[in-house]
């Protein structure tokens, strides 16, 4: 795989260096991720999206969320039970995972649910008054410059 070097991009600009390192992240991917548990990510609003991840087995008390600056990880840990059962096939998986996903600028874990064996995760971003965008107003220069009035008395 190749490697960049982004440090002229570093040089010649300010604030941009989390997409720097967001593309040193995605440049050490590696295309054999552990796919446990699996997950959608879905839009469901202009600013609005849902993580749903397949958690079955898990309970409430097995799994955590940490929102932590722009990372958000999901961790699922199985209690290990004392079981009497011999199993002749075991196919439902209980292993322990942690998964991460990178969040954007401004996104928000808005809260999580679990039912019928789906964990919801649901994000918004939430731009702050300054980054909306706004209409400003066009003023021609007599509307901004007022008459001057000469004080005239007579003498």
């Amino acid at each position: 795989m190749r490697h960049f070097d982004l440090t002229p991009l570093y040089r010649s600009t300010i604030g941009f260096d989390r997409i720097g390192s967001l593309l040193d992240t995605l440049s050490t991917f590696d295309g054999d991720a552990p796919s446990y548990p699996p997950y959608n990510i879905e839009r469901v609003g202009e600013n609005e999206y849902r993580i749903s991840m397949a958690v079955a087995g898990f309970g409430q008390s097995d799994l955590d969320i940490e929102a932590k600056e722009n990372t958000l990880t999901i961790k699922g840990e199985k209690r290990v039970e004392q079981e009497n059962s011999t199993y002749l096939h075991r196919g439902i998986a209980s292993r322990s995972f942690d998964r991460r996903f990178q969040l954007a600028d401004y996104v928000m874990v808005k809260g999580a649910t679990l039912e019928n064996g789906l964990l919801h995760v649901d994000l918004v971003r939430e731009l702050p008054e300054a980054m909306k965008p706004r209409t400003i107003e066009i003023t021609t220069k007599a509307e901004t410059e007022k008459p001057k009035v000469i004080d005239s008395k007579a003498a």
